[in-house]
């Protein structure tokens, strides 16, 4: 029964996968399709975010339509939308074709940024859900590394191979699309529309924990008590840790970690002395390496080290490593070895806490009523966060230099820091209802009787 649950998990993570490889590919794509298509600044700031306008509404369109439709259903929607976005993104012949079809995989990407963790979280059994939900995470994190490698192999095809790069992800979409065909609703959306039958059979293929009949039970009453109105998170027990949610997932973006993984390519063949478009390729596959293996490490750490001091550290080692980046380019942008060096060790603070810590803070600071709404505002921030921050990169370092655009990146670090160290409570040890107290308390302070 376990073998079951992992392979349906595992095909559920091919979103995740594909999820990191699209908001990377473009990455290593810039360099020549900007050079084809002679973009201006602008231009290529267009074609990098355009994906992210599509994740905001595919973000703000899962909930509503998985909660209709079903889970598995949305989810294979979203397989077919980055089927064709793949193949639409390697065939344009102008800037705006190429658009469209990158705001389509955009709509997949956010549908898949709620749906895959919600979707292994609900299928599978108590005692290895955290360890099957964090597939997901390393699945984003593989297939920013995949990206990045499919794009140095395919930089020798000269300057038409950004479509090859495009085109390498319809295989792992329509792998996505054939394995989860197969897979089960989730029990939960099936008891919540009455299909106790059918809920009870899916129950069983995945071995779920203990009596079937009381697992159903559970179910039943936890959806009851998830009937909490929009107009709750607003009142003052649930409005600081709504604003503390929607801070952090906005400051995750603004300390400028996006501008990496989506423009190292440019920033190394442009603003670095004396590199070719396979040198700044060859970085972004140590990049994605970084990335990898801190985010392992995250996982590994996070509950015995707890939220908030690996935020704190994140936030601490990203505002020294672009402070010094932004030094670098205006004293020496020569010096590839040693700015190579400083953006991997932003990388690696980030993934290492920034990167899984604030989702993992965003889905333990609301009771369980209210999660799923309070959820989707804070990613809906997220993802306009990181629109802003990609649409404006390149302008940016045109108004104020690279320089600035780090030391602002930096300065944004430093505020994060703060926020994280005055106003963020620690989680780690907590129950929900003993983290839900605290927000009712008139000190508003989370308790910190151990689980």
């Amino acid at each position: 029964m376990r073998s079951k649950v992992y392979l349906i998990s595992a095909a559920a993570a091919l979103g995740g996968l594909l999820f990191g490889f699209d908001i990377a590919v473009i990455n290593g794509a810039l360099v020549f399709l900007r050079k084809q298509f002679q973009l201006s600044d602008l231009q290529t700031e267009v074609a990098a975010s355009s994906l992210l306008l599509g994740c905001v509404f595919g973000a703000s369109l899962a909930g509503t339509l998985s909660d209709r439709f079903g889970r598995k259903r949305i989810l294979l929607w979203a397989a077919s939308l980055f089927l064709v976005s793949s193949i639409g993104a390697a065939l344009p012949r102008n800037l705006s074709e190429f658009t469209a079809a990158r705001l389509l995989g955009g709509v997949a990407i956010g549908m898949e940024s709620m749906l895959s963790p919600l979707y292994v979280a609900e299928i599978s059994p108590a005692r290895i859900r955290g360890r099957l939900v964090a597939l997901n995470q390393l699945a984003i994190v593989v297939g920013i590394l995949c990206a990045y490698l499919i794009s140095w192999l395919l930089a020798g095809l000269g300057d038409a191979s950004w479509r090859w790069m495009f085109a390498s992800a319809v295989l792992p979409s329509l792998l996505f699309l054939i394995s989860f065909v197969r897979c089960p609703e989730t029990p939960r959306w099936l008891i919540q529309k009455g299909e106790i039958a059918e809920a009870r059979s899916v129950l069983t293929r995945v071995g779920t924990d203990g009596d079937i009949d009381v697992q159903i039970r559970e179910i039943q009453e936890a959806i009851a008590s998830e009937q909490g109105s929009l107009a709750e998170l607003f009142q003052p027990s649930l409005r600081r840790p709504l604003i503390i949610a929607v801070a952090l997932a906005v400051l995750q973006q603004v300390t400028g970690i996006n501008t990496i993984l989506f423009y190292g390519s440019l920033i190394f063949t442009e603003k670095v002395a004396s590199q070719t478009a396979a040198s700044a390729l060859w970085a972004n596959v140590m990049i994605g390496f970084v990335n990898l293996a801190s985010t392992v490490v995250a996982l590994a750490i996070i509950d015995r080290i707890g939220r908030k001091p690996l935020l704190m550290l994140a936030a601490g080692g990203m505002a020294i490593t672009e402070f010094l980046l932004g030094l670098l380019f205006w004293l020496d942008p020569g010096a590839a070895i040693p700015i190579l060096c400083l953006v991997l060790a932003c990388v690696a603070f980030f993934a290492v806490g920034l990167g899984p810590g604030v989702w993992v803070m965003m889905s333990e600071l609301f009771p369980t009523r209210i999660r799923g709404r309070a959820m989707s505002i804070a990613t809906i921030s997220l993802w306009i966060a990181c629109l802003a921050l990609t649409f404006t990169f390149l302008s940016l370092a045109r108004a104020i230099t690279v320089t600035g655009a780090f030391w602002t990146y930096a300065t944004m670090c430093v505020l994060t820091f703060l926020f994280v160290w005055k106003l963020t409570p620690e989680t780690k040890g907590k129950t929900l209802e003993e983290i839900e107290r605290g927000w009712a308390s008139p000190s508003v302070t989370v308790p910190t009787t151990p689980v």
